[in-house]
């Protein structure tokens, strides 16, 4: 049986593991599960990744936008990311994670996402032509050692996308 590790735990070697990656030292992506499919997001551009925190809804706005959320005193929109891209919303569990945008976006926002799946590398992926979604924001495909399917997300795009930014009904 595995052992199991405290969420505390979790996060402070998560946390090294960024400012290690951060630093050019390790991984430089950040896997996360989106409804059915694994996306990366560059180290560089991301925020921290938390248990979701209580939610406030806003009334008139797109399903796939969740509300807002304060941390630590500081107010986030937050976006369904799997409801947004077309999927299923995300139900709130344990493994369920808020992604924060980094603070370069100047945008106070956040993804829920299903799960964070840890730190990727860039010797653990291939490149592989990208599918012709036609999503701005799609920076790149990947294929890893184990033939699991990745996209990376370009959120300098995703942000600036018009899609994303209109949020009222």
């Amino acid at each position: 049986m595995a052992a199991r590790t405290s969420l505390r735990d979790y996060q402070r070697e998560l946390a090294g593991r960024l400012q290690s990656a951060a630093s050019g030292r390790a991984a430089s992506k950040l896997g996360v599960q989106v409804g059915a499919e694994s996306w990366l997001v560059d180290l560089a551009d991301a925020g921290e990744v938390l248990p979701v925190p209580p939610i406030t809804p806003v009334p008139l706005t797109r399903p796939w936008f969740r509300g807002v959320t304060n941390i630590r005193g500081k107010l986030y929109s937050v976006v369904d990311f799997p409801a947004f891209l077309g999927g299923a919303a995300v139900v709130p569990g344990e493994q369920t994670r808020l992604l924060l945008l980094g603070e370069r976006f100047r945008m106070g926002s956040a993804l829920l996402v299903d799960r964070s799946l840890g730190l990727r590398g860039a010797e653990q992926l291939q490149a592989r032509p990208t599918s012709g979604t036609g999503a701005p924001w799609l920076k790149a495909e990947y294929s890893d050692k184990e033939g699991k399917q990745w996209k990376e997300l370009d959120l300098a795009k995703l942000v600036l996308d018009p899609a994303f930014l209109e949020v009222a009904a």
